[in-house]
């Protein structure tokens, strides 16, 4: 469904489970916040990162979008791979293929023990972000793939049947840097019932799951101010 609006589950949105790192991130995390904790544990090849999650969103929509229709959905996303790159504004040559098979590589080896609570249940549980990928067809000739399916985790599948999910900007995947991302995500979360939301810098930096040290955490939201192009919203 090529026209499916991008939807975003709200826990992922509300918790740091991917990196910000534009390099390979080995770091075990913890995070704890308001009776809510996380342990995610990345592969040898680093963590899933905030660009990776785009995988994520596009599945997500499209089940959104065919569940809305009454099609029956399952776990199991089919999907083009040339759709998926255009829809989240990725270079089709071939570039943009083998960052789209490293994605799926983190997405699938990073491992996530949690507590939060989806579609009503709280449970303790771990898991992959996806818990298979596969390339369906290659073309021969250019070693491009062509059909893809994904298996989404269960945790993440009881978001999209809770429908605890919220539609975000297309212009989303405009956004280059991961902090952009990010505070777009917690921003479009908490101001989807409320005109306004304010957070304190410390809190801030924890919830976007930062590395960075205070001070350049600062400068990042600065600069973020200054420029001030979040869609649909101003820092």
């Amino acid at each position: 469904i090529l026209d499916a609006a991008p939807k975003d589950d709200l826990a992922s949105m509300e918790h740091p489970l991917f990196s910000l790192s534009t390099k390979p991130d080995t770091r075990i995390r913890e995070y704890n916040h308001n009776g809510n904790s996380l342990t995610i544990t990345p592969s040898v090849k680093g963590l899933a990162t905030i660009h990776d999650k785009d995988i994520l969103i596009f599945c997500i929509s499209q089940l959104i979008a065919k569940k809305d229709r009454g099609e029956e959905i399952s776990r199991t996303v089919h999907l083009k791979a040339h759709d998926l790159l255009v829809t989240t504004n990725r270079p089709t040559s071939g570039v943009g293929y083998e960052r789209l098979r490293a994605a799926f590589e983190r997405l699938a080896g990073t491992r996530i023990t949690t507590d939060i609570q989806t579609n009503d249940k709280r449970v303790l549980t771990g898991f992959g972000l996806i818990d298979e990928w596969e390339i369906a067809a290659k073309n021969d000739k250019s070693e491009q793939m062509v059909s893809l399916s994904v298996t989404l985790s269960k945790w993440m599948y009881n978001s999209v049947i809770g429908e605890e999910v919220t539609t975000l900007s297309r212009d989303y995947f405009r956004l280059r840097k991961p902090i952009e991302r990010r505070v777009y995500e917690l921003v479009r979360k908490h101001c989807n019932t409320q005109n306004r939301w304010q957070i304190g810098l410390k809190t801030l930096q924890k919830k976007c799951g930062s590395s960075a040290s205070i001070r350049e955490f600062r400068r990042a939201i600065k600069q973020l101010v200054e420029h001030n192009y979040l869609p649909d919203y101003s820092v």
